[in-house]
């Protein structure tokens, strides 16, 4: 009995030897990612960086990982996805590389243009291996599955990294982080190679992306315009959180760890159930409530000046997470059979390149204040979500989201 619930809990969730293989590389690879990712912010201003070289770091990540998502989903489209998860994991490695053996700001950038790209270089391969390890209608439980292991390392990770700066210092500490992320990032690829099976049904590689735009679904399209105008409310002031609880609000490098957790932990409780949910009803209300979280999110940070209210404040952005894995389901499922991973590349491509102004134009507006770079976010914020609700078409789950496939 005990083995007939078990193996009904693994394939209710998906858990394929492939899928477990991915979820332990998410777990390693995110691990070290975030323990010194979340305080670059911070590392760089300790090595004698300005606001000016934050908005660049965070401006510049998302138009690198813009760039990299769709040469991400070619090589996977023609290589396979295991082939292409090696070569994404040696970039990361060599970016660290360069941060851990060069204490300077400037190494950060340039290893940044490796490391940080991981996650989206990344995403085109790990989406097509979900599709192709996975049946259709379990699909939309493998990313979110996904999406929810992918939290925990994002929880534990800033707070490991916190309590290295706490012990050793924001430099010395910070780099330290990036050295354990350079050994898990090993493993992974170790572990990776062993256990994923090889990708023996490829699709066909496009090298054009205009022609791929030539495939997108009206509904697809209809969905990245709507997340490209609520990103810029996340973007604006992403990377000046940290500066804010920590330089502003006299947050402490281990309490803005658990801040973090505290946001992580929110979304891998809403994960299941509503992704549960959302494959029996309507998905349009779940993707309007992550909408208006990702809204007031800088809304509440700015009026945050305690302890307490930063935890309500972490809270709201855990909750932007509701209709995450939905999003990633639908456009795996709106992709053309032979074309997924090249079109998640488009897609992010798309959305990430006009997103990344947003990012670079926060680094000026926090030099107006504070107040005008979080108001501003708030403010696209709120016209994304109002177009959503008013153009947005409901996305609807099971039968339905089938037939959209076939349409397509």
């Amino acid at each position: 009995m005990a083995i007939s619930r078990r193996q009904k809990i693994t394939d209710f969730l998906g858990l394929k030897k492939s899928m477990v293989a991915l979820l332990a590389m998410v777990v390693l690879v995110g691990l070290g990612e975030k323990m010194a990712e979340r305080f670059l912010p911070i590392y760089i201003m300790a090595l004698g960086g300005g606001a000016i070289t934050i908005g660049l770091l965070n401006g510049m990540t998302n138009l690198l990982s813009a760039l990299y998502s769709f040469p991400g989903g070619y090589l996977s489209d023609r290589l396979g996805y295991k082939k292409a998860l090696l070569i994404f994991n040696l970039i990361a490695l060599f970016g660290y590389g360069i941060v851990i053996l060069f204490p300077y700001w400037q190494a950060v950038i340039i290893g940044a243009i490796f490391f940080l790209s991981w996650s989206a270089i990344s995403l085109p391969a790990t989406m097509s291996l979900v599709s192709r390890v996975l049946p259709q209608d379990k699909r939309t439980m493998g990313v979110t599955v996904h999406s929810l292991v992918r939290r925990l390392p994002m929880a534990l990770g800033p707070i490991i990294g916190g309590v290295l700066i706490g012990i050793y210092g924001e430099a010395t500490g910070v780099r330290l982080a990036f050295t354990g992320a350079f050994f898990l990032g090993a493993a992974s690829l170790v572990l990776q190679q062993v256990m994923i099976t090889d990708d023996e049904k490829r699709g066909k590689a496009e090298k054009r992306p205009s022609r791929l735009w030539r495939h997108m679904s009206p509904q697809l399209k209809n969905l990245l315009l709507a997340d490209i105008l609520i990103r810029f409310a996340e973007q604006i002031p992403y990377a000046f959180v940290v500066v804010w609880c920590m330089k502003y609000n006299a947050i402490t490098a281990t309490q803005f760890g658990f801040l973090t957790a505290i946001e992580m932990i929110t979304a891998v409780v809403v994960y299941i159930p509503v992704a549960y949910m959302a494959d029996r009803s309507g998905k349009k209300p779940f993707v309007v409530i992550t909408f208006i979280n990702f809204t007031i999110f800088p809304l509440i940070l700015l009026f945050s000046h305690s302890l307490g209210m930063m935890v309500i404040a972490f809270i709201i952005r855990g909750l932007k997470e509701f209709g995450e894995p939905t999003r990633k389901a639908l456009i795996m499922d709106l992709a053309p059979e032979d074309k997924k991973a090249g079109m998640f590349g488009l897609y992010y491509l798309i959305r990430d390149v006009i997103v990344s102004f947003g990012a670079f134009g926060g680094a000026y507006l926090w030099q107006i204040s504070p107040e005008v770079n979080f108001l501003t976010a708030f403010a696209c914020g709120l016209l994304g979500t109002t177009y959503f609700w008013i153009c947005g078409k409901d996305l609807t789950g099971g039968k339905t989201r089938q037939k959209q496939v076939l349409l397509s």
